[in-house]
């Protein structure tokens, strides 16, 4: 594990990563148009995207030269370092296309291949959600999930079409029926209305590696329980849901009924 000082030393920097970003996304955020390309995969990515991830990898490279960086846009540098820095420059580029900020700036530090550190960042709404696995905070203040009964929950995620394609095997229409509503409010942003309480459960079907990193230190840093949908590994399974530990029974006992 890493100590305390060299932990709070790289949460310092995160934020440091997260500031060099946000000048970018704030920038592009006030421009009328937003200039576009289509990647390979058929998902969109923007110039602020790619610039935010240069100027954040510069920063790395000139800090920790020694250290990895894998991110969304430019891929792996030196990925198998003890330290490796994982970025997702926005994460929710379909929002912010629209300006509609449910996108934030993701960052998550890696250490011997565990995450170890994660950030998530919206900066038109001005939140900064930081975890180490053991404390979240929001804008400075300690924030945990809420418990509260499957009734009475609010279910966030990205994309429920995905959920279809990605968990056809998944009971949501049961768990749909079972709890207050669902929304889309998705992302990065979905995390941290989790991780807040502010919602409840958060259902991702599909994620990469940069999705992925960042957000599970967050979550179990306030209080949540995270498996796959099965209730097996996330991280190594690539989607997630996340909840307090009461709650999270009760998600996963209606999608595998």
């Amino acid at each position: 594990m890493l100590s305390e000082a060299v932990q709070a030393e790289f949460i310092q920097f995160a934020e440091k990563l997260a500031d060099v970003a946000r000048v970018v996304l704030l920038r592009a955020h006030a421009q009328l148009e937003t200039e576009i390309e289509i990647k390979a995969d058929g998902t969109p990515v923007t110039v602020a995207d790619r610039e935010a991830e240069r100027l954040m990898r510069d920063l790395i490279k000139k800090t920790y030269p020694q250290h990895g960086i894998l991110g969304e846009e430019f891929g792996a540098e030196r990925a198998d370092a003890e330290i490796c820095w994982v970025l997702d420059p926005i994460d929710g580029t379909k929002s912010f296309l629209s300006r509609v900020p449910l996108y934030t700036i993701l960052i998550g530090l890696r250490y011997r291949g565990a995450p170890v550190l994660g950030l998530i960042d919206q900066p038109v709404l001005n939140e900064r959600m930081i975890g180490d696995g053991k404390v979240t905070k929001l804008n400075g203040r300690i924030v945990r999930v809420a418990e509260v009964a499957l009734r009475d929950a609010v279910v966030v995620g990205s994309d429920f079409d995905g959920i279809r394609k990605y968990q056809p095997q998944a009971k949501w229409n049961q768990l749909a029926d079972a709890v207050t509503h669902t929304r889309t409010w998705g992302d990065g942003y979905g995390y941290l209305l989790v991780a807040s309480g502010r919602a409840h459960v958060v259902a991702d079907p599909i994620m990469n590696p940069w999705d992925i990193i960042p957000v599970l230190p967050i979550l179990k840093g306030a209080g949540a329980v995270v498996t796959d949908w099965r209730g097996g590994d996330a991280l190594q399974s690539g989607n997630i849901i996340a909840a307090a530990p009461r709650l999270h029974a009760a998600v996963l006992a209606k999608l595998n009924a």
